[in-house]
């Protein structure tokens, strides 16, 4: 499944650009996350939860991000496998100045199997999106604390 959108956050892009890839940062805005520990640069241990129409797991996987174009673009890569399934997402974050701070793209793939898969595409589809704005609200909120 394709993903792709934009948010505003109130920060220029070189902030911007640092905070996506705090690793502290990135362990209390993704949703479920329980950990993120580094394993290597730019690589780090992830332990979430997620649900889907009453159906919940825990999930061990990583999040990798590799081609950095400081302060304008990166890509993050997250995978996870539990009892339920597995998830697999990767995609580009572009950063551009935007006159209230920073304009955030983003562009990728989604996959989804076994349990959870079974709930539906159109769920699954809904629920991403969720998941994806309630990383990006948690980040804004994040960032206007520290201005």
């Amino acid at each position: 499944m394709k993903v792709a959108g934009s948010y505003s956050l109130p920060v220029p892009p070189e902030r911007a650009y640092a905070i996506l890839q705090d690793p502290n940062v990135l362990a209390k805005c993704i949703p479920g996350c329980e950990g993120l520990d580094r394993v290597a640069e730019d690589e780090y241990a992830m332990r979430m939860k997620m649900g889907i129409a009453g159906i919940s797991g825990r999930f061990d996987g990583k999040v990798r991000i590799s081609g950095k174009n400081p302060p304008v673009s990166f890509r993050m890569s997250v995978e996870g496998a539990g009892k339920i399934g597995f998830m697999k997402g990767d995609g580009v974050i572009t950063l551009s100045a935007a006159d209230s701070g920073s304009n955030v793209q983003f562009e990728g793939d989604v996959q989804v199997g076994g349990t959870i898969a079974n709930v539906g595409q159109r769920l699954i589809e809904t629920t991403a999106k969720m998941i994806i704005k309630r990383f990006f609200d948690c980040l804004a909120h994040s960032v206007e604390q520290v201005v």
